[in-house]
């Protein structure tokens, strides 16, 4: 075992008797929604997680290490601004670590936490990407390199709405990592069920999903897959009306001078603002849909 990694006494002992357990990252309780909704959605998605069978794992770095498998009193601790929480990326994790105080896993970050203790299903809300303007910022998310390099499969609604579909798409490719679209022939946008981007591969159950997985993990193929899982009919939001509500919120943060890390959690604030919170009712959504999902995947793994 790691120095630097804690497990929770329920999920070591789940992955040693080789039950289904799923990684849920942090940054989402710290840094995309307010509080108490933060809190309350995180608690919701474990929940989720339990009863489709599978065991939670949200990661995060507290009190010094790598924590897999948070308590609903750290769930709180990371949620409720009483505490200074860091945004952690593979960057970050070694200061983050050393610093002793608490750390929110990002995307990337979530995934290293995952594999180092030997989880392979990980859910999400939206994966990071290439930002809109990157040709002259180069602003990448790490979530992709850490996609080309940690075999862990990443359930989401696609790529978050604020970035580059496209350009994403086109890095993945670039790097090897398969996109599949769950039950769709076309890449979620987040907030909205259909990017009109195409994707290549297409799987309608988890166990179609689980049985990809192992042929990747027999064929030494290495790093990780992305799940794109529609938001539901009933959740989505209207694509023109989000794509007006971003660009001007990019306008907001271009003038602010907002960057790097800084960027995404100012844009998904806006948005949600913009929108009279619509579309925080929609993240929450999106986010237990994929948990969901991920537990299925990772139950079917379970019995390969």
């Amino acid at each position: 075992m790691n120095a630097f990694l804690r497990l929770d006494p329920v999920v070591a002992d789940s992955l040693e008797a080789g039950r289904p357990v799923v990684a849920l990252e942090s940054t989402i309780i710290s840094h995309g929604m307010p509080y108490p909704r933060n809190v309350e959605t995180a608690l919701q998605v474990e929940d989720d997680v339990r009863a489709a069978g599978a065991v939670p794992a949200t990661v995060a770095v507290i009190d010094g290490a790598i924590q897999v498998g948070v308590d609903a009193a750290g769930i709180r601790r990371l949620g409720e601004g009483a505490e200074v929480v860091t945004k952690v990326s593979r960057r970050d994790l070694p200061f983050a670590v050393r610093a002793g105080g608490l750390g929110a896993t990002t995307v990337a970050a979530t995934m290293i936490g995952a594999s180092m203790a030997g989880i392979r299903v990980f859910a999400t809300g939206g994966i990071g990407g290439v930002h809109r303007g990157a040709a002259q910022s180069f602003d990448v998310s790490a979530d992709l390199q850490e996609l080309a390099a940690t075999e862990v499969t990443v359930v989401c609604a696609g790529v978050k709405s604020i970035l580059d579909i496209g350009a994403t798409l086109e890095y993945l490719e670039t790097h090897g990592v398969p996109v599949v679209g769950y039950r769709t022939n076309t890449m979620p946008a987040f907030y909205a069920a259909d990017s009109g981007f195409r994707i290549d591969h297409r799987l309608d159950q988890p166990e179609d999903v689980a049985r990809i997985m192992d042929i990747r993990r027999q064929l030494g193929l290495g790093g990780g897959m992305v799940v794109a899982n529609p938001i539901a009919a009933d959740h989505a939001m209207d694509p023109a009306t989000i794509e007006s509500v971003i660009e001007s919120a990019l306008e907001e943060a271009q003038a602010q001078g907002v960057s790097g890390q800084d960027t995404t959690p100012f844009l998904l604030g806006r948005v949600a603002e913009l929108t009279g919170f619509d579309s925080l009712t929609a993240n929450v959504a999106l986010v237990r849909s994929n948990a969901t999902l991920a537990a299925g995947i990772a139950v079917a793994l379970s019995r390969i």
